[in-house]
């Protein structure tokens, strides 16, 4: 029997294959077809020559080192890059200078894969991690386009790359939201993108993918909207079928027949999305809805009629007296009020902390600072607050109001308002730009929409240390507006707000092993 092998080009994935042709009376496999998902260092290429180079009958580098995790997201899948890049143990440290590297080489293969050869772009302040990032990044694409005999791409493309750091924008990880997808993975125990629900007394699990097509079409809409969408399906099936049970014809039941598992797939799809919406409401309805008012308020510091927040502490407490909420919607709490203060004095937040009786989780408050955000008034982070931009005229649901800075930043991007000073670009010769109107020389004339949305500009945004799902629909709603230019997301890993709020404790901690591309 054959093998193929699709490796990350690192001493263990190479030791490995090694030892699977260690001879040839004990070889596991006939022959092996070697994929590395990146450029194979020429060490480990030598290795693989001198060890089982006559097994190999195929050996290439696909450049694909980053995982698709939707259709316009992707993640690096490296969690432990936060710590790297925000813990004060490993400032200065070879640890975060190598998964820099590593996820420069990766954002490349990105770039590599979608043919582009972006002006890279980078928020200057507060930290320096974007900047270095965004100029390691740089340094490679050159690199790569240079050495890649076989593309065609030499000059900058009409595309940009924006790196952003995670301290950006802190309200849109810990705000509860009420769009279906970031709800359910806020409340709901998901993992790996499966569901676990019980139906007809038994336990059964589904898988929240882009093959459903139910679930891309309602993962981005309100919770309100869902339950009645999902609700009028099901409604509409059930009368289809109904009718198709009414023909007592033979004809007209072997078609029932040959229609019956579409109809029990369809509904099985529209149960398991119901179920995911009930249980989403249920504890929305138990304690959640009242917070989201606060939460609200205290990140856009007006009320839902517009009126400015006069007392945030005022607004704050009901939720910390409230013995139903747990101490992770607390902390979440008092970060949002916080946040609206850009830093609050060291006598209060000892008092909030032990009023509300969190002194073992102060961590997830304090260590904030690390990202730049401010958390007191003493200290040496400052930042300041970002112009928004005006959705006044928007409709929104009251409880919903609040929109990720990141929405912003990919409009003003795509509209050419972004502050050539505050997003500097790293290269000499950055691209010409007009993301919202002229569309790429490389359009073909005729095509498909997708070969259309291709041929145009493209919008490529990476945050340091994890993405929201909020921010994750804000790149579908951007393309879907500015139909020129398809935005593309992608981040180190992907955020729901209780992790990321146990990644923020470990911050000042020691970590005695960092998982990062091997050596």
């Amino acid at each position: 029997m054959k093998a193929i092998y699709f490796i990350t080009p690192t001493k263990k994935s190479v030791d490995g294959l090694i030892d699977d042709f260690i001879s040839k009376s004990s070889s596991r496999y006939k022959a092996a077809y070697v994929y590395f998902t990146d450029t194979c260092p020429d060490n480990l290429f030598n290795k693989i020559k001198s060890s089982c180079a006559r097994s190999i009958r195929r050996c290439k580098e696909i450049s694909i080192s980053f995982f698709p995790y939707e259709s316009q997201v992707f993640t690096l899948n490296v969690p432990d890059a936060f710590y790297c890049c925000y813990s004060p143990t490993l400032e200065n440290s070879k640890d975060k200078d190598a998964v820099m590297e590593a996820m420069a080489e990766q954002i490349v293969t990105l770039c590599a894969t979608l043919e582009e050869n972006p002006g890279v772009r980078c928020k200057s302040t507060p930290s320096d991690n974007a900047s270095r990032l965004a100029q390691l990044v740089e340094k490679k694409l050159e690199n790569y386009y240079k050495t890649d005999e076989q593309s065609q791409i030499k000059a900058k493309t009409h595309s940009q790359l924006i790196i952003i750091d995670r301290g950006f924008d802190p309200v849109s990880t810990v705000l509860h939201e009420l769009t279906f997808q970031a709800m359910a993975y806020d409340l709901l125990p998901i993992e790996n993108e499966t569901y676990k629900y019980k139906a007809d007394g038994k336990d059964k699990e589904a898988i929240l993918e882009e093959d459903d097509e139910l679930w891309v079409k309602i993962r981005h809409k309100h919770i309100a909207d869902v339950i009645e969408e999902i609700s009028q399906l099901l409604k509409e099936v059930s009368s289809k079928k109904k009718a198709a049970e009414g023909k007592l014809t033979l004809s007209g039941l072997a078609h029932l027949m040959k229609k019956m598992p579409q109809y029990r797939k369809e509904i099985t799809r529209q149960v398991v999305h119901l179920n995911i919406a009930e249980d989403c409401m249920s504890k929305f309805k138990a304690n959640i809805e009242r917070l989201c008012k606060t939460e609200q308020d205290l990140a856009l510091g007006t009320d839902a009629e517009g009126q400015k927040v006069k007392d945030t502490m005022r607004v704050l407490l009901p939720v910390l007296l409230n013995k139903s909420h747990d101490s992770y919607d607390k902390i979440r709490a008092i970060l949002l009020y916080i946040f609206s203060t850009n830093g609050t004095t060291e006598e209060n937040l000892d008092k909030l902390i032990q009023n509300v009786q969190i002194e073992s989780d102060s961590d997830m408050i304090r260590n904030w600072e690390y990202l730049h955000v401010p958390i007191t008034n003493s200290s040496a982070v400052q930042q300041q607050k970002q112009p928004r931009r005006d959705r006044s005229s928007e409709e929104t649901f009251q409880l919903s109001r609040w929109t990720p800075l990141i929405k912003d930043v990919m409009e003003d991007a795509i509209e050419n308002k972004l502050d050539s000073k505050e997003w500097p670009y790293c290269s000499q010769c950055p691209p010409t730009w007009n993301g919202s109107g002229i569309v790429s020389a490389r359009q073909k004339p005729k095509g498909s929409y997708q070969d259309e949305r291709r041929s145009n500009a493209r919008l490529i945004i990476f945050v340091i240390g994890g993405i929201t799902y909020s921010e994750m629909r804000s790149a579908y709603e951007v393309s879907q507006a500015y139909k020129s230019c398809e935005v593309i997301v992608g981040s180190t890993h992907i955020l729901t707000p209780r992790r990321l709020l146990d990644e923020v404790k470990s911050l000042n901690k020691p970590k005695d092993t960092v998982c990062i591309k091997d050596e």
